[in-house]
């Protein structure tokens, strides 16, 4: 289940690709209204995350892309699959270890902002706490 889950997430599926393209048929008719609203959704998702994580001593960086950061958590002493089991079991917020893109991901993290903010900021108090168990 876990390969099949993997695999669907890797690229968007075909209904979602030709819903993007209708999406950008109607931008053009309204001047791009509603993907400006979402491009400062995002904007402040993204900067919601980025601020928490470097609050808690976790250094993230902008990500140049997507709507995933990548946080270190190297000072937690930590492998990444181990960290993020753990904020699993206790805390009931999945990330992704950082493992999982190659040795060079290791000691971090990946979490996706493409949700709502009221779900961004109760994750992100968790792993605070996580966090804050732990070290």
């Amino acid at each position: 289940m876990r390969k099949v889950h993997q695999l669907m997430m890797l690229c968007a599926p075909t209904p979602a690709q030709w819903a993007g393209i209708a999406a950008l048929e109607q931008g053009f008719e309204d001047g791009f209204a509603d993907t400006r609203y979402m491009i400062d959704e995002y904007e402040s998702r993204r900067r919601y995350i980025i601020d928490a994580f470097n609050s808690y001593g976790l250094e993230c960086n902008e990500p140049e892309g997507a709507f995933y950061v990548f946080p270190s958590i190297r000072s937690t002493g930590m492998k990444s699959e181990a960290f993020c089991d753990g904020l699993l079991a206790s805390k009931k917020v999945v990330t992704v270890p950082g493992s999982a893109f190659g040795a060079a991901g290791e000691g971090h993290i990946r979490c996706c902002y493409a949700t709502s903010m009221e779900h961004i900021e109760q994750a992100m108090l968790r792993i605070g706490e996580y966090f804050r168990e732990i070290r």
